[in-house]
């Protein structure tokens, strides 16, 4: 092998696809593009859903609902995170560092999913009236 014989391999590379060059090229005339109309025309195209003048799918339907933009900031913790969690006093930051709260996470709440063993003391983090009752039932407190 020599520099001078090196090739990429067959088909590795392709030639572009050179349009309205006459008649011999397959792509002459009309350059693939059909006859007449608005899409056979430079710079003629339409915008995304439109339908022609008729009234648009996305304009036909009801709107419905509601997403809150701050949901991003509301964040949820279980039971079982927390007697996963090797700490007594439990706090946002705590949480944070533990990965178990996402960072721009600004309100977290504990729910009632699995089961808490040990007392943990919670400090700027809310919960359900049931997980309330488990934390409070296991010797821990809610401030």
């Amino acid at each position: 092998m020599e520099l001078n014989t090196i090739k990429p391999g067959s088909g590795a590379k392709h030639a572009k696809r050179r349009v309205g060059r006459g008649i011999g090229s397959g792509l002459g005339k009309t350059a693939g593009r059909g006859h007449k109309g608005q899409k056979s025309r430079a710079g003629g195209y339409h915008k995304v859903g439109f339908e022609g003048g008729q009234m648009p799918l996305q304009r036909r339907l009801p709107k419905r609902g509601f997403k809150s933009l701050t949901l991003k900031y509301n964040a949820e913790i279980t039971l079982a995170d927390l007697e996963a969690l090797a700490v007594a006093e439990v706090d946002m930051l705590t949480l944070k560092q533990a990965g178990l709260v996402a960072e721009r996470a600004k309100v977290v709440k504990v729910i009632s999913s699995g089961e808490l063993s040990k007392a943990v003391t919670l400090k700027g983090v809310g919960a359900t009236a049931g997980a309330k009752a488990a934390i409070e039932a296991a010797g821990g407190s809610l401030s």
